[in-house]
C-alpha cells in the first residue's frame, strides 16, 4: 500500500551517482519511477545530473535549498560519494588520512544534516548510507577506509535515533567487494584478480566470499532501493551487509 504522505511528486537525492554504486543506485530509483537527481563532484552522464562538493557544507546548502526549490522536497536521500584508500596504516600519511575522512566521512554530516533539517517539518523522509564491511572489522591494509566508513555508519544510526520521532528512517548498506571501476583500479593496483578475492587470503586474513563471486552494482543498488521504499517503512537504524557472507555477520 503507497503511504499517503508521499502522494505528492518527491525527490531523491543521491551523491556519488556517476560511480560505480551510485549509477547503479540512480539507475534502480528511476526504475522504480522516482524522480532522481544525482550529484557528484564530477559531471555526471545523465541529464540533470548536479556537479558539488559534498564535503562543504555551504555548497551542500546550497545545492540542497535549490533541488527542494526547483525540483521538489526530498524525500529519500542516498549518501553514495566514496574514496577507496588500500594502504597500509603505517603508509597512509596525513594527507590522504584527512582525505579519505572528507569524502567518506564530512559528506555524509553534511549532506544528511541539510537534508534531515528539511524532512523534519514534513514528518517523513528516508535515508541510506553507503558504507563497507570494511567498517564492520578489520581489514588489511584498510585502515583509513574501514574507519571511515564505520564512522559514517554510526553517525547514520545514531541520526536515525534522533529523527525516529519525526517518522524519517535512516539506515546503513555494507557492500563487500564490488565490480566498480574504483575497485578495479585497486585490483589492477595490487596485482589481485578476482579469483584472489573470492578465495581468501589466509596471509591477509581475508575469508573469501562464501557464494563464490564478487558483487556487482546492482547487488547494492537493489538494497537501497528497498531500505528506501514503503517496503521498508518499519526498518531503521539498522547496517545491510552485501557481501556474499564474506563478513559472516561479523
Amino acid at each position: 500500500m503507497t503511504n499517503p504522505a508521499k502522494a505528492q511528486r518527491s525527490v531523491s537525492l543521491v551523491t556519488g551517482a556517476s560511480g560505480g554504486i551510485g549509477s547503479a543506485v540512480v539507475a534502480a530509483l528511476r526504475t522504480a519511477g522516482e524522480d532522481v537527481v544525482g550529484v557528484d563532484r564530477v559531471p555526471g552522464p545523465r541529464e540533470g545530473d548536479l556537479v558539488c562538493d559534498v564535503s562543504d557544507p555551504f555548497a551542500v546548502e546550497a545545492m540542497v535549498a535549490t533541488i527542494e526549490a526547483e525540483r521538489g522536497p526530498i524525500d529519500q536521500l542516498v549518501n553514495g560519494a566514496g574514496l577507496l584508500c588500500n594502504l597500509p596504516a603505517l603508509e597512509t600519511s596525513p594527507q590522504m588520512w584527512q582525505q579519505v575522512f572528507t569524502v567518506n566521512t564530512t559528506s555524509v554530516h553534511a549532506v544528511s544534516t541539510s537534508v534531515a533539517r528539511r524532512m523534519v517539518p514534513r514528518g517523513r523522509g528516508a535515508i541510506v548510507t553507503v558504507a563497507s564491511n570494511s567498517g564492520r572489522l578489520p581489514r588489511h591494509s584498510m585502515a583509513a577506509y574501514g574507519a571511515s566508513k564505520a564512522a559514517a555508519a554510526l553517525f547514520t544510526q545514531s541520526l536515525g535515533l534522533e529523527l525516529a520521532e519525526h517518522g524519517i528512517r535512516c539506515n546503513v548498506v555494507s557492500p563487500g567487494t564490488t565490480r566498480t571501476p574504483m575497485v578495479d583500479a585497486m585490483l589492477r593496483d595490487s596485482g589481485i584478480d578476482e579469483a584472489g578475492i573470492v578465495t581468501g587470503n589466509p596471509a591477509t586474513f581475508k575469508t573469501g566470499i562464501p557464494l563464490g563471486r564478487v558483487a556487482d552494482p546492482e547487488d547494492v543498488a537493489a538494497t537501497v532501493a528497498f531500505l528506501l521504499s514503503d517496503a521498508a517503512g518499519h526498518i531503521t537504524m539498522q547496517d545491510i551487509v552485501v557481501d556474499g557472507g564474506a563478513t559472516q555477520n561479523r
